[in-house]
């Protein structure tokens, strides 16, 4: 019976109080343990707050100041680009001045060249190499080397203005790209915990395509901005080279012009003043001419007068030479009819001044013509001086471009 109560499978209280006891050391052991992990992970929760803000703040303000320094360089660019938008456009009116005075510049030179052909139509000793041929051929020379300094000016304006155009290329992209990335940076500004439609990216991570170093991003815009600064103060001074062109031209091709219109006035009144001596002259021997005219006249007339006497003479020695036998006598009357005769005879003989008067008439008949057709050089002379020359340079207009 007492075997039958005590059951090998029953615990002894003691083992019973010491299981409760070692359940309830465990429960506040885990329970410690657990209260400790809590702490400690709200302590990791709160740093790990503190930080995330933090880090999140130290990105919104670089964040914030890389939208600064984008529209720091932004500004940059947007000045340099109306500074070379409006270089661009003065240059393209210079442009325009250039070939204006490119295209002034033919008129004068055709009126030149024509001026030269016409002076080659002067005869005789007027085809000369005078004060006037030296002038124009200098003006042709003037003309020439202003046309080819112009196109070599335009060239080089033309250049400049690709150049420009060039800059402002680099600077329109150079600005749509800062534009775009000021653009995305505004807009991660504006992103915050709450904002929705915020994602995980797992590859935005990856540091894949083209990324530059800071520097390089700097000194990437900085050329753009040196280039454009390059280009504008070429520009300016190609500007005041334009200028200084255009105004020496003018006054080199007025100058000119007016050597040019002075020798022709002069010549002119040379060739009118040579014409005035020439007709003077012609008039002298148009008057001598007359005179030895009627010289010869009378010396014709006294020879003709002279016919009736020697006639007379030989007549009545002729009839004298008839007296018969001794009456055919060589008496006083005999003596001067004989020194009669010979005395007419020999005086007409001796009227070599017709033959002479008629050789001086014959050499004014020349003097004349040569006198004549000398003038008609010169009147061709002015014609084509006043007439062709100078009335078609009236038409020639300098003007300031």
């Amino acid at each position: 019976m007492a075997r039958l109560l005590q059951d090998p499978s029953k615990l002894h209280p003691s083992e019973w109080y010491t299981a409760n006891q070692m359940q309830r050391a465990s429960t506040e052991s885990q329970k410690s343990r657990s209260e400790c992990m809590t702490a400690e992970s709200w302590r990791l929760v709160d740093e790990i707050e503190k930080t995330t803000q933090k880090t999140q703040s130290d990105v919104n303000k670089k964040l914030e100041q890389r939208r600064e320094e984008i529209k720091f360089w932004k500004q940059e660019l947007d000045n340099k680009l109306e500074q070379i938008v409006h270089e661009t456009e003065i240059l393209l009116t210079f442009k325009n001045r250039l070939e204006r005075a490119l295209e002034g510049c033919k008129e004068p030179l055709v009126v030149a060249q024509k001026c030269l052909l016409y002076r080659q139509r002067r005869v005789g000793i007027d085809l000369v190499h005078d004060e006037v041929e030296q002038q124009l051929l200098k003006e042709v020379e003037v003309l020439q080397g202003i046309i080819a300094l112009l196109g070599r000016t335009l060239e080089q304006t033309n250049e400049q203005i690709r150049r420009n155009r060039s800059t402002k290329y680099d600077l329109d992209m150079d600005l749509r790209d800062k534009f775009t990335a000021l653009t995305i940076d505004d807009y991660c500004a504006s992103l915050t915990n709450d904002t929705p439609h915020i994602i995980y990216a797992d590859n935005a991570m990856k540091l894949e395509g083209n990324f530059v170093t800071p520097e390089d991003w700097i000194d990437f815009t900085n050329i753009n901005v040196e280039k454009a600064d390059k280009q504008r103060n070429n520009s300016l001074a190609l500007k005041a080279l334009i200028d200084g062109i255009l105004s020496q031209i003018a006054n080199d091709m007025r100058k000119q012009c007016e050597m040019v219109n002075n020798a022709f006035r002069n010549r002119v009144k040379e060739v009118k003043d040579a014409k005035h001596k020439l007709e003077t002259l012609l008039a002298m021997v148009m008057d001598e001419t007359a005179s030895q005219e009627k010289n010869i006249a009378a010396l014709k007339k006294a020879i003709t007068d002279k016919e009736a006497p020697v006639k007379v003479a030989q007549t009545r020695l002729e009839a004298r030479n008839h007296r018969p036998n001794v009456e055919l006598c060589y008496d006083t009357v005999h003596s001067s009819l004989m020194s009669e005769v010979q005395e007419i005879t020999k005086n007409i003989q001796r009227q070599d001044a017709l033959a002479q008067a008629q050789t001086e008439l014959k050499g004014l008949s020349r003097r004349q013509l040569s006198l004549e057709e000398e003038i008609k050089v010169k009147e061709n002379t002015l014609y084509i001086d006043e007439v062709l020359c100078m009335q078609m340079r009236e038409s020639v207009c300098i003007n300031n471009y």
